[in-house]
């Protein structure tokens, strides 16, 4: 790959580099070309942001010393998209290139999985949330846009509640404001499996959860593949188990009607981890909230119909 240094400068700084895409080391300002156009902020040239592993991949540092992994890329408003219970931000597939044609998309993996920090905390959506916080105010955003699928709705909520002048507008995709009796005894099952039969069982059931029938039934290789592959990074069954009570808890029934962000909720009507009612409930307890409901998906929705939410979502995101 061609290698080159980008100027400096005070602060933070703009690179645009025409027919390629540059990833910056923030701390060496060294650019890489990828394969595509794209803007490129440069962060703060002091602070947690330098931090990074032996093998280049961008760290940011938390309060209390764990490590967040992320990525920034694309030109636009400032978009956080963050995944579900599972946490790991690889799971947006291609919509995180395709949205970065219009936002500087910011993912991260949650605390506890991927390749950030696998603290073995108590936790929390409140904790995941300040987390996000930190990232947010660490990359030298005022306002962001937020798109969170489940957990990370979750998490949106309590941002968008708590720190209002922090989110800009709010995506909530395939999530909850409480959870109810299906939900606790969903989860049940999927812990007592975690507990009982272990990691790879538990990964393995979890296709059935998050997906369509026909789906599965379409991508069986690529779920097998992926399945094997996870076995090299299973996850810390403390750590899930912990991250499973934490959004078991989740309540912000009371609070919904304080929140003043924009808000669109989507949801596909087949999801049967977080099936519509709950939809429902949050366009019903939020001033203001709107729904888009796809006829299928399930819980995997956004990378089942991806053109169509990242549509809807850029049209609601934009609109002035």
């Amino acid at each position: 790959m061609p290698v080159g240094v980008a100027s400096s400068g005070a602060g933070r700084g703009i690179v645009v580099v025409t027919g390629c895409c540059w990833l910056v080391h923030p701390a060496t300002r060294i650019i890489t070309a990828i394969d595509r156009r794209f803007i490129v902020r440069f962060p703060p040239a002091a602070g947690p942001y330098a931090n990074r592993r032996g093998d280049g991949m961008p760290l940011f540092k938390l309060r209390d010393g764990a490590d967040l992994y992320y990525e920034q890329q694309g030109s636009g408003p400032p978009l956080f998209l963050v995944p579900g219970l599972g946490g790991d931000s690889r799971w947006w597939g291609e919509n995180v290139a395709e949205l970065a044609r219009r936002f500087t998309v910011v993912v991260h993996d949650h605390r506890g999985t991927g390749r950030s920090t696998l603290s073995k905390i108590s936790y929390s959506v409140s904790q995941m949330a300040d987390d996000a916080l930190q990232l947010i105010e660490g990359l030298g955003y005022d306002k962001v846009h937020w798109c969170g699928h489940s957990t990370g709705g979750a998490m949106g909520q309590v941002l968008a509640i708590e720190h209002p002048g922090r989110i800009d507008r709010l995506v909530l995709s395939a999530t909850w404001a409480k959870t109810d009796a299906f939900f606790r005894r969903l989860f049940d099952v999927r812990s007592l499996m975690l507990r009982e039969l272990g990691p790879l069982a538990y990964l393995k059931s979890s296709a059935l959860a998050l997906n369509m029938p026909s789906w599965v039934r379409d991508h069986d290789a690529d779920l097998a593949a992926a399945e094997a592959k996870a076995q090299d990074t299973i996850p810390i069954p403390e750590i899930v188990l912990s991250r499973i009570a934490a959004i078991v808890a989740h309540d912000k029934r009371e609070q919904l009607q304080k929140l003043q962000a924009p808000t669109l909720a989507i949801c596909a009507r087949d999801d049967t981890v977080t099936p519509l009612y709950f939809t429902e409930e949050l366009v019903r307890l939020i001033p203001g909230a709107r729904a888009y409901v796809l006829p299928d998906g399930g819980h995997a929705y956004p990378n089942v119909h991806g053109g169509e939410f990242r549509r809807v979502m850029t049209s609601f995101l934009l609109e002035s």
